[in-house]
């Protein structure tokens, strides 16, 4: 399977709250609209794929209503599609994806993913009724908005666990995407837990196609904070989203939940 990116939204610069969720933590994944297509056009320029060969797939968590726009229009205007993953409890309100917006995306090539329905801030902490109750009502909604099923989906926070992937297999869902930096593909209860590259506000075109390209220093390198982070989520539960909310604070501003 190609290598997955992993990026959120994308607004003008000093308007971090026009689309997905606002305050620090979010800000810290939103994109200009010049840098992602200049990190379109990097990517497309050092991967090469061979005829009919999709080389990555391009993800973006959260719905937030860059997804519609400009994000669509960037992607298609190079011949790509995205996977967009959707928290299903904001749709509709401000600053996020209409249910008018996600049928025109599905009628347009994208393919459209369920983000949970209200984005737990520590996802792998709810209980397993929670967890399955997530993710259900989550398929539900989209497939009453597009009139289809939709099996994949993508972990809230990158907090994944064991018990995240059954849960989402016992929803319905068969194709599961993590943040964990990996290409390496596994199966859980049947369901197929993939992994990306996260791509940061700040990262430079060049780095974003280092990623997709496979060069190995960037991605191990991805690789080794990730999993530092992983541990010091485990080990410092409520306390490490206190510290990272407050340094995030600091660098980008407040945050909240979804408005409306």
């Amino acid at each position: 399977m190609p290598l997955a990116l992993l990026y959120h939204d994308v607004v003008p610069a000093g308007q971090d709250d026009v689309s997905g969720f606002p305050g620090a933590g979010a800000a810290r994944y939103k994109l200009a609209p010049a840098e992602l297509a200049a990190h379109l056009d990097a990517i497309r320029a050092a991967v090469a794929p061979a005829p009919g060969k999709v080389p990555l797939l391009l993800t973006f968590d959260d719905g937030g209503a860059s997804a519609y726009d400009p994000i669509a229009g960037l992607l298609e205007a190079r011949g790509w599609r995205g996977h967009f993953f959707i928290t299903t409890d904001c749709v509709g309100r401000p600053g996020f994806v209409t249910p008018a917006q996600l049928r025109e995306l599905r009628d347009r090539g994208h393919v459209l993913g369920s983000h949970s329905c209200s984005h737990p801030e520590r996802f792998s902490s709810c209980s397993r009724e929670q967890l399955v109750d997530e993710w259900r009502r989550s398929r539900a909604v989209l497939a009453d908005v597009l009139g289809e099923a939709v099996t994949s989906g993508s972990v809230p926070g990158g907090f994944y666990s064991r018990a995240v992937a059954e849960a989402a297999s016992e929803a319905g869902l068969t194709l599961l995407f993590t943040s964990e930096p990996t290409t390496r593909r596994r199966t859980v209860a049947g369901c197929e837990i993939a992994g990306r590259y996260t791509v940061y506000r700040g990262m430079s075109a060049r780095a974003a196609a280092a990623l997709a390209s496979g060069r190995v220093l960037p991605r191990l390198r991805q690789a080794v904070l990730w999993n530092a982070k992983k541990v010091a989520k485990a080990v410092g539960g409520r306390a490490y989203l206190r510290l990272r909310h407050v340094l995030l604070r600091r660098a980008y501003g407040e945050g909240a939940a979804c408005r409306g």
